[in-house]
């Protein structure tokens, strides 16, 4: 018998050997052993203390950041949604709560109609508010670093946690609290500033014109594939390389933005991957300097 055959009763639902490419930005990857969709955080904590320790667990948002490697994923993969994980609520004193499955760009929104200045920069995060926790995501010179209050979240043991901005311990594209990887977010408390609601969506409107202008958006991709390295732009190593608009398989890294990797089509994860791969070396090679991941990768190849 299986470990599949013994997982704990819950109200939410239960998938096995579910394709994973419909759930992330990349639509490719494998299936999981595995799909958990929690009913609500009581659900999600439940299933996770009765389920066997040995089994991994692996978290997944939006899918924006995420590249599923085509041999599908070991264990259970955790998917939060719905309604339970999709609360938005403005708290006062310029503060507002957001569930983990809450798109940035709605966080971005939301704050914006309660007067929140400071959370406009979510509106060029291409993610949700769970991922947000995971790697202090950012752009445009802020971070959810300067945002956040504190994040809730259940371990691996099917405990829950609040964690204060300082327990989470972020850097630059990371929270070494997340990556201990026993972690599931489940919703976060930010705070900004008081300001004038049509202010604010004017400054999120700039962002926004100025993603459609410099990003492919409207691709199958999965924003920015490599941190910056200290002193480069990653975009600017990969154009030098010579690999902007360059085809890899059915992989390219974007004719307009040389960061952003790309599914032209018809390409697999292994594509997707091996391109990222070659650039790495290629960059090394050529340029001497390391590029490292932002996108996560994860499963069997």
């Amino acid at each position: 018998m299986s470990w599949k055959d013994h997982l704990p009763a819950v109200r939410g639902k239960l998938l096995l050997d579910e394709p994973l490419a419909p759930f992330t930005w990349f639509r490719v990857g494998g299936p999981a052993d595995v799909l958990f969709l929690p009913e609500d955080e009581d659900d999600l904590a439940a299933f996770l203390k009765g389920l066997d320790p040995a089994v991994p667990v692996t978290p997944l948002g939006v899918g924006s950041n995420t590249l599923v490697r085509d041999g599908g994923v070991d264990g259970v993969v955790v998917r939060l949604g719905g309604r339970a994980f999709a609360k938005v609520e403005p708290r006062g004193d310029a503060s507002i709560y957001a569930g983990a499955a809450v798109p940035d760009a709605i966080l971005a929104r939301e704050a914006a109609k309660a007067g929140i200045a400071g959370l406009e920069f979510y509106r060029g995060v291409p993610g949700s508010v769970g991922g947000a926790c995971m790697m202090n995501a950012g752009c445009y010179d802020s971070e959810t670093k300067d945002v956040l209050v504190e994040a809730y979240a259940v371990t691996r043991c099917g405990e829950r946690l609040t964690l204060s901005n300082a327990d989470m311990s972020f850097s630059y594209r990371k929270s070494a609290r997340a990556a201990q990887g026993d972690l599931i977010f489940t919703g976060a408390l930010f705070r900004g500033r008081p300001d004038d609601p049509a202010a604010i969506t004017a400054r999120m409107d700039e962002i926004t014109a100025r993603r459609e202008q410099t990003q492919p958006i409207r691709e199958k991709t999965g924003g920015s594939t490599f941190k910056n390295p200290p002193g480069h732009s990653s975009w600017q190593l990969v154009d030098a390389a010579g690999w902007r608009g360059k085809p890899y398989g059915g992989a390219m890294f974007s004719p307009l933005h040389a960061n952003f990797l790309i599914n032209t089509g018809e390409a697999t994860a292994a594509d997707l991957e091996g391109l990222g791969e070659a650039v790495r070396a290629d960059v090394k090679a050529k340029l001497g300097v390391e590029l490292e991941w932002e996108i996560k990768r994860i499963g069997r190849p």
